[in-house]
């Protein structure tokens, strides 16, 4: 999408040393655009664990870019010993997202049906770009079937503002490109449709207040900030005619796993007959389990990051304060699970699918 009125991307390997591959540091926006260089297996934990990157697509396509990475800082010709040491410390970098352990296991396939080890690295450097630009086309057709749901309600409406609420960050700085639920959203301004987009600020990261807020104004998107709890006040008031969240894990039944606070919402929508979408590539599917509730492991965060707050000061540099009492318990749920009973449908690159198994193998018959 659009940096400054340039487009640009999440993650991409530099044009001239392909050792080196590019990220924007997250932990810096709004208030600074920083690209960070990952050279190292190292760097590439660190940037997913102590999100610099964040968010199912673009988490999946770093860890690609990581097995690549411990292939080429590898002195000699590498083995499956050094594979697996690679994987064993990203797939533990962050457990919940699906997207993460899904490209690692795409990579694994692929380097090691390359039966010449010195190809090994030209092997795993190709199968990180497919896996990128497969995110970001993927997002790009998760956009053009979301469409179709905001120009029904646009249409309905005689043509008003549909008011859209999210939760967190799904956009392209979740992704490579497009991202998941504001793909949709983006689509709908290219086709003319008018829409704003409620942006919940998604404690304790703010995910929602630094970068969906930011990244919908660099797009030109109208949009409003709310603290996390307003969701079902505007609901009970007729301002929201929408929902659509992303996902960091889905099971084949329909169970979404998303930032905490996602559970909040489904219900406030159910309660008031609002539409609630999720959209998610198909590598955020996971199809070996069905009961998200008690099979989808749940990443509990360093309570640290409830306990203080960092922002932009008068002067224009960043600090961190405290805003609790010192010693005070803390418990950092950073997902929760929406019970698939609570989904409208599911928007993938594949089409909007009902969330139930039958509906969503239907899409994915492969799978079955």
């Amino acid at each position: 999408m659009n940096v400054n009125n340039k487009p640009c991307r999440t993650i991409w390997p530099d044009p001239t040393r392909p050792e080196i591959i590019h990220i924007i540091d997250q932990r810096q926006l709004p208030h600074r655009f920083e690209v960070e260089e990952l050279r190292t297996l190292t760097d590439f934990v660190t940037a997913i664990r102590d999100m610099h990157v964040r968010g199912a697509g673009l988490i999946g396509a770093t860890a690609g870019f990581a097995m690549y990475a411990a292939l080429a800082s590898h002195e000699g010709l590498p083995d499956q010993r050094v594979l697996l040491q690679a994987a064993a410390a990203l797939v533990a970098a962050r457990p919940t997202a699906r997207n993460l352990a899904w490209a690692v296991e795409r990579q694994l396939a692929a380097i090691t049906a390359e039966p010449d080890r010195g190809r090994w690295q030209a092997t795993a450097f190709a199968e990180a770009c497919a896996i990128a630009d497969e995110d970001a086309d993927f997002c790009r057709r998760i956009g053009e079937h979301g469409l179709a749901i905001i120009q029904a309600i646009s249409e309905k409406k005689g043509g008003a503002e549909v008011n859209i609420l999210t939760h967190c960050n799904a956009g392209w700085l979740a992704f490579v490109d497009y991202g998941s639920a504001t793909a949709p959203i983006y689509a709908a301004q290219a086709a003319g449709i008018p829409v704003h987009v409620w942006v919940d600020e998604t404690r304790p990261w703010l995910q929602g207040a630094k970068l969906t807020a930011w990244e919908l104004g660099q797009q030109g998107v109208a949009h409003t900030l709310i603290a996390d709890n307003t969701g079902g006040h505007l609901m009970q008031h007729g301002l929201v005619d929408l929902v659509i969240v992303g996902t960091d894990r889905t099971t084949r039944s329909g169970d979404v796993a998303n930032k905490i606070g996602t559970y909040l919402k489904a219900l406030a929508a159910k309660d008031n007959n609002v539409p609630f979408y999720v959209a998610l590539p198909s590598s955020t599917f996971d199809w070996e389990i069905r009961d998200g509730v008690a099979e989808i492991p749940i990443e509990q965060r360093p309570g640290a990051e409830i306990l203080a707050i960092t922002g932009q000061t008068a002067s224009g540099s960043l600090a961190t304060v405290r805003i609790a009492p010192i010693d005070t318990q803390t418990a950092n749920y950073a997902f929760d699970v929406t019970p698939a009973r609570l989904v409208t449908g599911l928007i993938t690159e594949r089409g909007v699918c009902q969330a139930n198994e039958a509906a969503i193998l239907a899409l994915y018959p492969e799978t079955r």
